[in-house]
């Protein structure tokens, strides 16, 4: 289990998909945004949100005020990677062993048309230089 706060209109994450693991999200505040496949999802407190295995997704705050979801992921153990990847930022040469070692499949260009589609800001701070 995984708790996402949310800022107003952030993009929680790239594309991506993962080989092993289900997630669902429970939207406890604000207004969740997913995109489901090809298919845009929006979710408010009390909703339950389904992401199966092998399904490329991703998700935002869909709102102007703070969005807050839980995750249960299925099977257990993904949420280690949350860990992992905290330890590693800003250092993106350890990524692929990351994505590799999760079986994630991980799409960092989609995330400009993903903010532009969506009228979205980026989550994650950018890498020091």
């Amino acid at each position: 289990m995984v708790h996402h706060p949310l800022a107003p209109r952030a993009l929680a994450a790239p594309l991506h998909r993962h080989h092993r693991e289900d997630e669902y999200f429970y939207v406890l505040t604000g207004r969740l945004g997913a995109l489901l496949g090809d298919d845009v999802v929006t979710a408010e407190p009390g909703t339950w949100v389904f992401k199966p295995r092998n399904q490329w997704h991703t998700f935002w705050n869909a709102g102007d005020e703070p969005c807050e979801i839980i995750e249960l992921i299925s099977p257990a153990g993904f949420e280690n990677y949350f860990r992992e990847l905290a330890a590693l930022w800003p250092d993106q040469t350890k990524m692929p062993e990351l994505l590799r070692k999760y079986e994630l499949d991980m799409d960092p260009e989609s995330v400009p048309d993903l903010c532009a589609q969506f009228g979205l800001v980026t989550a994650r701070p950018e890498p020091a230089t």
